[in-house]
């Protein structure tokens, strides 16, 4: 019976032993994700690529509805609940370069274009579409 005793001490020991590891282990990886997309001079580039390729998957994903017959107006309001907020979670953290600003002004208009059914071979300026889009009367994002 003593002996029984002791295994299961020993058994339960190893148990907790892997647990702390795990657990330090997940707490040096969560540590490491939330610094690794800023580098050592602020800019966050690669986080808002990503947060874009997010947004642009979770954009085909509902395809159907941003680019259906629904009202021009509620479908910008989708795409800006749906898919905006979640390419700009964290943005209040990120410093802004010149080039980021190009991306997310460039996602911008994928949205729009995507929502307008316009492809790239028709070869239509931002400005034009921007301007099909206020002659409507709908606020853009911005």
């Amino acid at each position: 019976m003593p002996e029984d005793t002791e295994e299961v001490k020993d058994s339960l020991e190893v148990k907790e032993q892997k647990e702390t590891t795990v657990d330090k282990a997940t707490d040096t990886e969560t540590d490491k994700k939330l610094y690794e997309d800023i580098n050592k001079d602020g800019r966050c580039t690669c986080e808002i690529k990503s947060r874009i390729a997010m947004a642009k998957a979770a954009f085909n994903k509902k395809k159907t509805l941003f680019t259906s017959k629904l009202d021009l107006n509620l479908r910008n309001k989708l795409v800006k609940c749906y898919i905006w907020s979640m390419a700009l979670y964290g943005a209040e953290t990120w410093m802004l370069w010149a080039a980021d600003q190009k991306y997310l002004v460039s996602f911008k208009m994928w949205c729009w274009r995507r929502m307008e059914k316009i492809s790239w071979t028709n070869h239509v300026r931002n400005e034009e579409v921007l301007h099909g889009v206020m002659s409507r009367g709908i606020s853009y994002m911005k």
